[in-house]
């Protein structure tokens, strides 16, 4: 395990094998110890890959922040980063859910930094969308509403970061309520659906604009929080994607969610399986660093 300050905040990160750079980046506030990120970490690492895993700011051990245009766009910037600070730069960009998200808007706003991006459950939709923004934002505003910043700190949602990093019950306390509650609110207009930004902070425009070669893993039609749909209209609008069927079922995201609240396994415990096709899609557009 390491640390490194990235434009004030402390990321928790951890570099598994040698060769050319990759990051993954889980999604939803999981870190980087969530199973199935450090399995798929050592199987790219076991052909030839440096791969980075970390905790962005508001998961794991990492240092939380509450700044910038929307969480996403706020976690990229730190990736970009972290990415030039540790030298591992370009290096192929792959997350899913909130972690597609991420990726994709690192790999639009720094381009320097990304060889190439690749996604699985991009989230998307009415319902999945405005699902998040009450997910990630609601409970946290209602708290200081009612209890102040304090009252934050005892929500169930971050009690993770306050247990594996002290620090952050005194970032959390430094906040002014009134700016905490404009900072999320501001985040929670993110995710109100948009037809021409397919993904929150990315604008048809600036996914046309995209250079880095692009893999997109399709979601289920079983899916209501990471639509096929999405998935479908960012491949028609990154120029040169590759659009693949992932190697499971339609119904892969609800079992992985039936399985995780039983307490058997991760929602990214068989990301894995996604390693042979990330291989090859990297070998085939990627040009050696």
């Amino acid at each position: 395990m390491a640390t490194a300050e990235i434009d004030g905040t402390m990321l928790d990160y951890e570099v598994i094998g040698e060769g050319s750079p990759w990051v993954l980046t889980p999604g939803g506030r999981f870190s980087k110890d969530t199973p199935g990120i450090r399995e798929l970490a050592t199987e790219l690492a076991a052909h030839g890959k440096q791969v980075l895993i970390w905790d962005r700011p508001n998961t794991g051990a990492s240092d939380v922040c509450f700044r910038g245009p929307s969480e996403s766009d706020m976690q990229a910037d730190h990736l970009a980063g972290l990415l030039r600070h540790l030298d591992m730069t370009p290096a192929v960009i792959f997350g899913g859910s909130g972690g597609a998200r991420v990726s994709l808007l690192t790999a639009a706003n720094h381009p320097d930094v990304a060889a190439a991006v690749a996604m699985v459950w991009i989230s998307g939709g009415i319902y999945g969308l405005l699902n998040l923004a009450t997910h990630y934002c609601g409970e946290s505003i209602h708290a200081a509403w009612t209890g102040g910043m304090e009252a934050v700190t005892e929500l169930p949602e971050w009690q993770e970061v306050l247990e594996r990093n002290p620090r952050n019950r005194g970032i959390f306390l430094s906040q002014d309520p009134g700016e905490f509650i404009d900072t999320l609110e501001r985040w929670m207009l993110a995710y109100v659906p948009d037809p021409g930004s397919p993904v929150p902070g990315l604008t048809d425009a600036g996914a046309a604009a995209l250079q880095a070669p692009t893999l997109i893993f399709r979601s289920g039609v079983s899916d209501p929080h990471h639509t096929r749909a999405t998935t479908e209209r960012v491949h028609e609008l990154i120029p040169g994607s590759l659009l693949l069927e992932p190697p499971w079922g339609d119904t892969e995201w609800n079992e992985r969610g039936i399985a995780a609240r039983a307490g058997e396994g991760g929602l990214f415990s068989r990301w894995p399986l996604l390693a042979p096709q990330l291989l090859e899609f990297a070998d085939s557009r990627v040009a050696p660093r």
